[in-house]
């Protein structure tokens, strides 16, 4: 039995979160590959955070996403749906920043198509956590879980510790690589995050709407619409300005 699929007997020898942290910390940088690194964030996030059975890492490059680590197959088709739709949680993780959570794929409706290739795969509810380092996101921490148990508190604060450290390991790679395409797609991630901000704050305005609310119905637009969500932003960022 894979690690990833492993019942309550087997999972009560995964590590205790501070052994993990403490391996994490270990990392040295430029010791080995920066995908080497994610790959073992991501195996021991799905060790160690209750009710994940595979994790991933997204990372957005020239605004082109890409799984550049995985701890089990599923996850990684799971991604690579998302990415040939142009829009899921994600992706759209990784690029707002937010921490998108679907606790049950049977019923969501922001996702339709992505959550029914979960739920066909016995995927239940997902968690994608932005992977921020300063000023910008620029990838993001997927938790796919096919147990009963929706991912709780706990969950996601474990969660959002493995995506920190993922985090500070892609902003450690980019100052050890320091190339002008680096610079470039981080350019990049902030100008689409600004306009998903703004286009936020014209919903919050018109709608008298919570942000939360607002970030969904941008979600719902895009899944409708079959369009990236920073597109669907930027489209509605336009015709405020053009309606002033």
């Amino acid at each position: 039995m894979s690690e990833t699929s492993a019942g309550p007997a087997e999972r009560e020898l995964y590590r205790d979160p501070y052994e993990s942290f403490a391996e994490l910390s270990k990392i040295m940088l430029g010791a080995q590959p920066l995908t080497a690194t994610l790959e073992r964030i991501a195996t021991l996030a799905a060790r160690v955070v209750p009710g994940a059975d595979e994790v991933s890492v997204t990372l957005i490059e020239q605004d082109h996403p890409r799984t550049v680590a995985f701890s089990g197959a599923l996850a990684s088709v799971l991604d690579e749906r998302q990415y040939e739709c142009g829009f899921g949680p994600c992706m759209d993780a990784a690029v707002t920043g937010n921490t998108i959570a679907i606790d049950d794929t049977a019923t969501d409706d922001l996702y339709p198509d992505f959550s029914r290739l979960a739920a066909q795969n016995g995927v239940r509810h997902t968690l994608s956590m932005g992977m921020p380092i300063p000023q910008r996101t620029v990838g993001a921490l997927n938790i796919y879980g096919t147990g009963a148990p929706v991912f709780d508190e706990d969950a996601r604060r474990l969660a959002g510790t493995f995506a920190a450290y993922a985090a500070v390991s892609l902003a450690n790679a980019a100052l050890y690589t320091s190339t002008a395409e680096l610079a470039e797609q981080m350019q990049q991630a902030m100008a689409s995050r600004a306009v998903i901000e703004q286009a936020k704050g014209i919903l919050l305005r018109d709608n008298r709407c919570s942000p939360e609310e607002a970030f969904a119905m941008l979600v719902k637009a895009s899944s409708v619409s079959n369009r990236k969500l920073r597109d669907i932003a930027q489209s509605l960022v336009d015709g405020a300005w053009h309606g002033r």
